[in-house]
Formats: C-alpha cells, structure tokens, sequence
C-alpha cells in the first residue's frame, strides 16, 4: 500500500512536469528567436516522463491476460 501511494505521488509529478514541459515549448516556439537545441532537449525530456509515466502506470495496473 505504501508502495501504491509513492508511485500515485511519483505519476503525478511526471504528469505536472511534461504539461510544465507542453506550455514551456509553446512558448518557445511562438517567440521569433528560437533554440533548436532547447527544444529538442526539452521533447527529449517529455518523452523520457512520458516512458516513466508508462512503466509507473503498467506497475500500478498490471495487464493481466486470461
């Protein structure tokens, strides 16, 4: 059970930081001076939450095949 609400704690700050990471890029690219390199290292980052979010949300709801 303490396992379940760390990894609940744990999903939800992946969750906050990637839409952080959404509305960061939005920005950036509206602006007329735009780092590349900032974004692709900013997508890189939110596709690295979004596996974690994945595994945690996998480790708190199993598949379970019949």
């Amino acid at each position: 059970m303490e396992d379940t609400k760390k990894l609940v704690n744990i999903l939800k700050e992946y969750e906050q930081e990637h839409r952080d990471l959404d509305q960061i890029l939005i920005q950036l690219q509206e602006k007329s001076t735009v780092d590349f390199l900032q974004i692709q290292r900013l997508k890189k980052r939110k596709l690295i939450l979004k596996d974690k979010m994945i595994d945690i949300r996998n480790k708190l709801e199993p598949d379970i095949i019949a």
